[in-house]
């Protein structure tokens, strides 16, 4: 890359702050497009530090009942991958946030794999994760191989990944590696996974990359305990879930700030 990116910024911040970052996912077009631009707003003003915006998608395997609800929601109200990358470069115009789209492949297929690349660069994303695509499948989608275009590739590695496996994908990555927390789909926890730091120290020993925990981290204990041994913490199905619930009240964006905010504040000081 011919310049340090938003992504590798904010890390770099982190690092010399000797803080840890906050990523923050929410589903593009829930409950609205409108809707998500304004509580992309309020996430940015309370502190977060980078933003996975969801591409909706009819058959979106990894993901539990809660996004799963959002994803149905957004494309009711007429969200897709053009008009999400629209919203990104209307976001464009105030704020540097990182954001990284969180996507199947499928959606990318249907838009276009190169276009998809030009329009998404265009208007300001950052980063590409796409969770069934492993780095073996690359040489079959040679627009998306690293080199061949300026978006950073995230990839996963999850409880189940072997040992032998986690040098080839986080060599694949780009930004930073996501750690998957534990095994199943999206969603709250009551509990942390008791073998993620063992995880995170496998991952380490192939990587110098930044490593972000999500999957089930939903409150400030649980951000406290991660942001121990983890670079950066990932919030999702805790802030969907309460999209869903207050969406239809005039007061629903502070009540996203109260729930993020905390989470915020967890990380300043931990």
């Amino acid at each position: 890359m011919s310049k340090q990116s938003r992504m590798d910024v904010v890390f770099a911040r982190l690092r010399s702050q000797k803080k840890r970052g906050l990523i923050a996912y929410i589903t593009g077009g829930d409950p609205s497009l409108k809707g998500t631009l304004e509580i992309i707003h309020v996430l940015e003003e309370l502190g977060v530090d980078m933003l996975e915006l969801g591409i909706p998608f009819s058959d979106p395997l990894a993901d539990g009942p809660t996004i799963q609800a959002a994803i149905q929601r957004a494309l009711r109200a007429g969200s897709s991958v053009e008009k999400i990358l629209e919203l990104i470069s209307h976001l464009r115009e105030s704020s540097s946030l990182p954001v990284i789209l969180f996507t199947y492949l499928n959606p990318i297929y249907f838009y276009g794999i190169k276009r998809f690349l030009e329009d998404a660069i265009s208007a300001g994303v950052d980063g590409l994760l796409v969770l069934d695509l492993p780095p073996d499948e690359v040489s079959c989608n040679e627009d998306l191989a690293i080199g061949n275009h300026q978006l950073q590739i995230i990839q996963l590695v999850s409880p189940t990944t072997p040992q032998e496996r986690i040098p080839c994908l986080v060599n694949a990555a780009r930004g930073f590696v996501y750690c998957v927390s534990r095994e199943g789909v999206t969603g709250e926890r009551p509990e942390l996974a008791t073998t993620l730091r063992t995880q995170l120290q496998s991952i380490r020993q192939y990587t110098s990359l930044p490593i972000a925990v999500g999957f089930g981290i939903s409150t400030p204990d649980q951000v406290r305990v991660v942001a121990g041994y983890a670079d950066a913490v990932v919030i999702g199905s805790a802030i969907v879930r309460r999209i869903a619930e207050y969406a239809s009240s005039p007061r629903w964006l502070l009540q996203i700030k109260e729930f993020v905010e905390p989470l915020v504040e967890t990380l300043r000081t931990a």
